[in-house]
């Protein structure tokens, strides 16, 4: 099962008390105030990990409590610090405080860590509070509650490139072509559930492609798969729009073209403005030459790179995966000249 998007609590450990206590010895008739501090309460962290895909983990165990700290003792004995729990997430996961949604964390790597909620402080026990004038204090404070966060956590696929268009558009096929990914294939729509990643080797590069769920009209309000799969897509360096031009399809392929656009805009503006490939696929079983000619006319009326293609015979799939690799490369160079500057 695939789970992108969940909400849990943590709790960070609140800090222990600090103590009321009075050296009280033989042959010491002024050992005066002895009451050490409470131990600070133990953290929330949060830790990128290859070793998840999946928020599922968290389903079924969503509330997370820290320890607190202990309290302080007599003799000016500090109490032990309360233990830190961390919780792996998987790389692509970013934290919101599900009250207020503001972001909290973004892990974009593994081994990244990030303290998401604190312990609370220690309280000060009654010998910190000594002066001159006040060499008996009975002051003392109780620890800081730790932090407490209702938090949601969303899943973002860290790909370079995803396969988008609508269900038996012909992407599971693809991916299974261009990388060793092994999707499940049929010809009935919403084959795909879930995004599959492959890796693709072109020449000296290396890509991630995602296959995206199929999109249909209205899905930025739910509708199919909707929503939940549309986030994926934010992460991408490049969109390759694939459009089903063969016979059987029993749609217009133009109009597809315009729907999935619509959706993509719908949920972000930004994503139309992603670089995007048009392939127009299912080649092989294509006999009418005016099903490929409007989408191409749409590729040039937005001005994308257009190609023709088959899965099933390997028509001009070379060519493409090379053509996506030259994008995603140059799309890494420009990100990294960016950040040198």
């Amino acid at each position: 099962m695939f789970i992108d998007e969940v909400t849990i609590t943590v709790k960070a450990g609140d800090g222990g008390n600090g103590c009321l206590a009075f050296r009280r010895e033989k042959f010491v008739p002024r050992g005066g105030p002895s009451g050490g501090d409470g131990g600070r309460g133990g953290n929330i962290v949060m830790e990128g990990s290859n070793n998840y895909n999946t928020l599922l983990h968290f389903r079924f165990n969503p509330e997370h409590s820290a320890q607190r700290g202990r309290h302080g003792e007599g003799s000016n004995r500090t109490g032990h610090e309360g233990h830190s729990i961390t919780l792996p997430v998987p790389v692509g996961t970013v934290v919101y405080n599900a009250e207020t949604g503001e972001q909290m964390a973004d892990f974009t790597a593994a081994g990244q860590q990030v303290i998401i909620a604190r312990g609370g402080r220690g309280g000060r026990g009654n010998a910190r509070f000594t002066s001159s004038t006040h060499q008996a204090p009975t002051e003392h404070e109780d620890g800081k509650p730790g932090d407490f966060f209702k938090l949601r956590l969303e899943l973002k696929l860290l790909a370079d490139v995803a396969l988008i268009g609508f269900p038996n558009a012909g992407k599971s096929t693809l991916i299974s072509r261009l990388s060793a990914a092994k999707p499940k294939i049929a010809d009935y729509p919403f084959t795909t559930l879930e995004p599959n990643l492959g890796v693709v080797q072109a020449g000296d590069h290396t890509f991630v492609l995602a296959d995206i769920p199929g999109l249909i009209e209205g899905a930025h309000e739910g509708h199919g798969l909707g929503i939940q799969f549309l986030r994926h897509v934010e992460r991408t360096k490049l969109l390759v729009h694939l459009v089903d031009v063969s016979d059987f399809s029993g749609r217009d392929p133009a109009q597809d073209f315009d729907i999935i656009m619509g959706e993509l805009k719908s949920f972000s503006e930004a994503l139309v403005q992603r670089p995007m490939l048009i392939a127009a696929s299912k080649m092989d079983a294509c006999q009418d030459e005016s099903r490929i000619e409007s989408v191409r006319l749409k590729a040039a009326e937005h001005n994308l790179p257009f190609y023709t293609i088959s899965s099933a015979t390997g028509e001009n799939i070379e060519a493409l995966k090379f053509a996506i690799s030259d994008r995603v490369f140059a799309a890494k160079e420009n990100a990294t000249i960016a950040v040198g500057s």
